[in-house]
């Protein structure tokens, strides 16, 4: 048997509920640019090693 569960805290969920259609997509744009940055640091740090390996291998 497979259990359903909800991705949202209890008090994310209620704000949204409460809130029209605007504030849930500002949540969810904020949610997205939260997201940006930790796969943007890591594609810079990626980047930068590979330049380094480049160089120190040539």
């Amino acid at each position: 048997m497979i259990k359903q569960s909800f991705a949202q805290c209890a008090m994310c969920k209620a704000v949204v509920e409460q809130g029209g259609e605007e504030m849930a997509e500002g949540i969810n744009s904020g949610i997205i640019y939260l997201m940006v940055f930790p796969y943007l640091a890591i594609g810079i740090g990626i980047y930068f090693l590979y330049r380094n390996w480049k160089k120190s291998k040539g």
